[in-house]
């Protein structure tokens, strides 16, 4: 793989080069390969075969999380967050202690090797946001809460130049991985004004399925906006949002 460095930059094929563009800058690279048909069909590719099956799995949960949390996720998510969530599920993936190799599934495997996934690495959760928490999950009925602690928003959260107000989020998901399906709900505290007085303790609640048998995503996030004329704005366009997975519960 190429580095296109000239004035003018390239896309498509010449001969026997490609060019195109990533978020690393526009690359090149030469053809070639292993022929489709015999990746499928040689006994010598198993191996490869399941290591596809498997990696596509992963991509398919990636995207059904995504889609699931997209509502908190749309402002605060990295240009890497795709390849470092399959990554993530596809080491979920080789946990699974039931199904053969090739053919073990997400669902299968130890799911809170996911907890504390952060969708921006560039603003990770764990240094955004300092205010006591707990969470917990009743799947009788389905709710799904957060306890959070009085505090002091400068002081608790540490935000980026420019903040007047922010916004914390509860977000929970059951997640079907089998039929690629989703129930998705939120709480928020609504938009708050970034200062030093003290906030009193909170619960947010995000109601889901009474008794469902299905994996529990649930995600915390913080948003930060700056006022404008009476207008609130995603300040640097979310690009300091924090969102995590803090709890992944299992049947």
């Amino acid at each position: 793989m190429a580095k296109q460095a000239g004035i003018i930059k390239l896309k498509g094929t010449i001969d026997d080069l490609s060019f195109y563009k990533t978020v690393d800058g526009h690359l090149a690279r030469a053809k070639g390969g292993i022929d489709k048909n015999k990746i499928l069909n040689d006994p010598a590719f198993q191996r490869t075969r399941e290591n596809n099956s498997e990696f596509g799995a992963a991509g398919k949960g990636g995207k059904l999380i995504r889609t699931s949390v997209r509502h908190l996720m749309q402002n605060a998510k990295d240009r890497r967050v795709v390849s470092r969530l399959t990554k993530e599920l596809l080491a979920i993936i080789k946990t699974d202690p039931l199904n053969p190799r090739g053919k073990r599934t997400i669902q299968d495997g130890n799911l809170e090797v996911i907890e504390g996934f952060d969708f921006n690495s560039n603003a990770p959760l764990s240094t955004t946001l300092y205010v006591g928490y707990t969470t917990n999950f009743n799947r009788t009925s389905g709710e799904v809460t957060a306890n959070l602690e009085a505090f002091s928003p400068t002081i608790r959260i540490a935000a980026p130049t420019g903040t007047t107000h922010f916004k914390l989020s509860l977000g929970a998901a059951e997640i079907d991985f089998v039929n690629m399906q989703f129930v998705f709900s939120a709480a928020d505290t609504g938009v708050l004004p970034y200062t030093a007085p003290e906030l009193p303790a909170n619960t947010l609640t995000a109601p889901l399925s009474p008794d469902s048998d299905l994996p529990v995503l649930q995600v915390i996030g913080v948003e930060f906006y700056q006022m404008v004329n009476g207008e609130y704005y995603s300040l640097k366009n979310g690009a300091n949002n924090a969102l995590a997975i803090v709890s992944l519960d299992t049947v």
